[in-house]
């Protein structure tokens, strides 16, 4: 390539590795915020192990960081990465197999020696040669190590601080190479280290010296421009991750519906940054409560609820399991809660740091006895916002307990995000009683909707015991009665079936002429759609629906599905939402599922599709 020289492209997949201790998820995500600033559209996926510390320079201890930025729509991470940084031989092994043809690999040549080949299990002294890159990918050799120490020869720092910089010599490297300016770059760090100023101008010089090595050396590198996204709408935008956005989402629907917000919770992986977020605004009157396990935290927060309060708790699939018992009380005491999961890797502890849609059929049935509530699922970080927004209106309107699904793919991952006006957000009413508090009964249902009024303690008239026995239609007391129980029965579930009428249709995406409909729901959709318009480009057809809504179905899910011949689902998981919608919509249906603790590539859906087309 032309030295100095300037390409301007649409889009670019950039992937930082390293070890655990390497800042690898910090470096991509000041490199994914500065792009989201300037105007790219951003999808980033954070990818690292379970163990707090795996053992120096190992496979086991590979921590990885992907970001897909664009000129035009950006709908998920990429697959493969055009541009790799590795810091270390076990990096580069774990990541080989992902970096394009003819891409560039960055690696630490000081991190290369003998020790460390042995400690990544290769074979040979050429590790490059032994992976079959060498003739394939343009290899970059910078010594990342003895250049930080160089750079921080006249810093009071201890040898481990200064050798754990060369992150930020990286990050100006790379910023260098996509003509990004460090300036808000420098602006995240010192919001960062702003009580640690040794840490902070260690980090900003390594930042400075990263940027101008690649200016000054003129590395045998073309320099790279992606232009700020003319597809997206006017307003003020940031890079915003699922759980952040999840946290706001539920602290916008609180002021909106004018009510405290309340959590109760208990920390779990991936789901911990929720409370770690909302327990941060206590300027905006949240209140938070760290409870001794996940039993308590949901209970808590049922307390808040009955006291009335929009009330939530987070979780992941273990913790989804321990709160069970507390949900079926929720559901028959009527009260509003939200439970955010944040689905990861399983049975068990399973893959705590992974993902997967494997907490479905728990969220739609993990109960005893007859427990319909609401099921909904987020499918970018930044409509998690949203999810977590509508998940929070439904249940204080409809006075249910709302599960609203998310996973660490996009819980983690980050996406650019437009920032609401609370005033343009819909209206959130919650059921209080709507004709004066004189002569309704504290039992008292809508008429249309079913929910029974909110009755709040404390006020007058609506005195009333509330819990877990059955209780009678009309009286609210305690009822063994059998007919009284199957009326009881039959109206908890009518309140969910029509939550129906009050959520949106289920829309026909790709070419809604084709034969073959695919469908997912989740977190998928980023690599559906991207699939689904790949090949539609080449002439073929092919059509696509996405679920958020799960429980109840839209009203027109058996409408659009009969509409085609042929209908695959694609999940990550055995396939569970597949067998809800055989229940559902009776049919023949084909299925395309992953259980591997990682999100479907687009390639990989779109070898898939093609093979169907056929």
């Amino acid at each position: 390539m032309d030295k100095n020289k300037t390409t301007e492209i649409e889009s670019v997949v950039i992937r930082f590795s390293g070890d655990s201790g390497d800042g690898m998820q910090l470096t991509g995500t000041l490199f994914s915020n500065l792009s989201a600033i300037l105007g790219n559209e951003i999808s980033t996926f954070p990818d690292f192990p379970s163990e707090i510390r795996a053992p120096q320079g190992t496979l086991g201890g590979v921590s990885g960081f992907q970001v897909h930025l664009g000129s035009g729509k950006v709908y998920t991470p990429g697959d493969d990465a055009d541009v790799m940084v590795a810091m270390n031989p076990a990096a580069l092994k774990v990541n080989a197999k992902d970096i394009k043809k003819h891409g560039v690999l960055i690696f630490d040549a000081d991190s290369f020696s003998q020790k460390d080949l042995e400690k990544a299990n290769f074979t040979t002294e050429n590790p490059f040669e032994e992976l079959g890159l060498s003739d394939t990918i343009q290899l970059v050799p910078v010594p990342l190590t003895s250049i930080t120490q160089e750079s921080l020869k006249d810093f009071d720092l201890d040898s481990k601080s200064v050798t754990r910089s060369k992150n930020m010599f990286a990050l100006g490297l790379i910023c260098w190479l996509f003509n990004r300016p460090i300036d808000q770059a420098i602006h995240f760090l010192e919001k960062k280290f702003r009580k640690k100023p040794d840490i902070l101008h260690a980090n900003l010089k390594v930042l400075t010296d990263g940027f101008n090595y690649g200016n000054n050396i003129h590395l045998a590198l073309s320099t790279y421009l992606v232009d700020k996204s003319e597809e997206t709408p006017k307003g003020k935008y940031t890079s915003i991750n699922g759980n952040k956005a999840t946290a706001l989402g539920l602290i916008a629907a609180s002021k909106k519906a004018d009510l405290e917000l309340f959590l109760g919770s208990y920390p779990i992986t991936p789901a911990s940054d929720i409370m770690h977020e909302l327990a941060l605004r206590k300027d905006m009157g949240v209140k938070v409560v760290q409870a001794e396990d996940e039993i308590a935290g949901i209970t808590t927060a049922l307390g808040a609820s009955f006291a009335g309060a929009l009330a939530a708790t987070n979780t992941s699939g273990p913790g989804l399991a321990l709160k069970t018992e507390a949900i079926g009380l929720a559901v028959m005491a009527e009260l509003p809660i939200v439970i955010v999961d944040v689905m990861r890797g399983g049975p068990s502890t399973g893959l705590p740091t992974k993902t997967e849609q494997t907490d479905l059929l728990q969220a739609l049935y993990g109960r005893n006895g007859e427990s319909p509530v609401v099921v909904m699922a987020a499918s970018t970080p930044a409509n998690c916002f949203d999810y977590a927004y509508m998940a929070s209106k439904i249940a204080l309107e409809h006075m249910t307990p709302v599960i609203l699904l998310t996973d660490g793919f996009i819980g983690n991952g980050s996406s650019l995000w437009k920032l609401p006006r609370l005033a343009e957000l819909p209206g959130i009413k919650p059921n209080y009683p709507k004709t004066g508090m004189e002569g309704i009964k504290v039992t008292a249902r809508d008429p249309k909707t079913k929910a029974r009024y909110w009755s709040i303690p404390g006020t007058p008239g609506f005195e009333h015991r509330n819990g877990g026995l059955e209780k009678d239609y009309n009286t609210g007391a305690i009822s063994t009665d059998p007919l009284n129980h199957q009326r009881m029965v039959d109206i908890r579930q009518a309140k969910i079936d029509y939550i129906s009428n009050v959520i949106p249709d289920v829309e026909i995406e790709g070419n809604p002429e084709a034969d073959l409909l695919i469908i997912g729901w989740g977190s998928t959709h980023g690599h559906l759609i991207t699939a689904v318009n790949n090949i539609n480009k080449t002439g073929k057809k092919v059509a696509l629906a996405h679920f958020n809504y799960i429980n109840p179905l839209p009203k027109n899910t058996a409408e659009v599905i009969k509409k085609f011949k042929k209908v695959v689902v694609c999940e990550l998981n055995s396939g569970q939402f597949v067998s809800f919608l055989r229940t559902k919509v009776p049919g023949e249906y084909l299925q395309y599922n992953k259980v591997q603790g990682q999100p479907f590539s687009a390639s990989e859906l779109e070898e898939h599709i093609s093979s169907l087309l056929k």
